[in-house]
């Protein structure tokens, strides 16, 4: 195993383990994540950017290292925490451990500690931020009280446009980059659309130019009230009168640039069991999320959109339909079906949509 290695959280609070992965010192926000399996897609999800993931599965890394699973081509998190890792991978898909995958990649990993108080201190304080490191007396409170995830967005979105042909194609969809996973876009595809990956920034002058059908806005990491460049831009999209279709942070800002409200969430939702009901259907369904921040029910305007979706367990919204724009939007992941729980109708109702205009 590796040398003795500490997390210090931002309230003094020290934890005792041993690293792995790549050497070295990691600052960044502490959360944690309850799936029992998909470690790959969450070490390769842009949506952690800027944190620190925490598993709550106590034994990770046991089918290995398997590309084909990767949501993305670079690592997500700054930092990751497991109770322990599988030093013995048992897959025929596998490609390797986990230990030379972080040391390949320069992720700085934390083993051997009890993640199960680690999970309860956070859960109980919220999240907070927390420091990796080999000498825990040398580590300051303030200024790690003071670290903050900036500029999100920007750092994990596509810097040029990305075509996705299609041989069966039924329509034309762009997706703007603030984050987005590759189940979104092999989503799309399979119902048959040519998706156009777009940065971030994309005007509304830009998309119109590209002759879509229809317009995702994909999820990603930080803080959605930060993207003012984002919420403006939006607003001359939704004057397009294209069918849209927000996910995760894409249910935030669409409702931000609508004059609804966001805020930041004691410590989120992440994992693969966050019970979500249809509030027209009754049905609740099990999604997966991965999200710090949620859109303010009481500020949503029923003249401009109802709430369709509510989480059982705390009651926020997880779900929008627009009245005065062809626009739906849902906080958790359409693309990941939990079990029985299939939420892939989300991306009916957008081709459905797209049909109609």
């Amino acid at each position: 195993m590796g040398n003795k290695a500490y997390l210090v959280l931002e309230n003094g609070k020290v934890f005792c383990g041993e690293s792995f992965g790549a050497a070295g010192e990691v600052t960044a926000e502490v959360v944690f994540t309850t799936g029992m399996a998909s470690y790959l897609e969450t070490l390769t999800e842009k949506s952690y950017f800027g944190q620190i993931v925490v598993q709550t599965f106590p034994l990770i890394g046991n089918y290995g290292v398997i590309s084909s699973d990767f949501e993305g081509s670079v690592i997500g998190p700054r930092g990751y925490i497991v109770k322990e890792w599988c030093q013995s991978p048992s897959n025929f898909r596998s490609e390797g451990d986990l230990d030379a995958f972080f040391k390949a990649r320069g992720v700085v990993a934390l083993c051997g500690i009890d993640t199960r108080a680690l999970t309860r201190t956070l859960r109980e304080n919220g999240v907070m931020n927390g420091v990796i490191t080999a000498d825990p007396a040398s580590v300051d409170l303030e200024a790690l009280k003071a670290y903050r995830v900036e500029k999100a967005i920007e750092s994990v979105s596509v810097k040029a446009v990305e075509r996705f042909e299609n041989p069966e194609k039924k329509a034309t969809v762009a997706v703007l980059d603030y984050g987005m996973l590759k189940s979104v876009r092999t989503k799309l595809e399979k119902f048959g659309a040519e998706v156009i990956v777009c940065p971030f920034d994309t005007t509304a002058e830009q998309l119109k130019e590209l002759n879509v059908d229809g317009i995702v806005l994909s999820d990603g990491p930080g803080d959605p009230t930060e993207n003012a460049q984002v919420i403006e831009n939006l607003k001359a999209i939704m004057a397009l009168g294209l069918p849209m279709l927000g996910i995760g942070m894409g249910h935030e800002v669409l409702a931000l640039a609508n004059g609804f409200k966001t805020d930041k969430m004691k410590h989120g939702h992440r994992g693969a069991n966050q019970p979500v009901k249809d509030e027209k259907s009754g049905r609740t369904y099990v999604t997966s999320q991965n999200h710090g921040y949620a859109v303010v029910s009481d500020s949503v305007d029923s003249a401009l959109a109802s709430v369709d979706f509510v989480n059982v367990n705390d009651k926020t919204c997880e779900g929008l339909r627009y009245k005065n724009i062809p626009a739906v939007s849902v906080q958790f992941m359409p693309d990941a079906a939990s079990g029985s729980s299939d939420t892939t109708f989300v991306f009916e109702d957008f081709f459905r949509a797209m049909q109609k205009a």
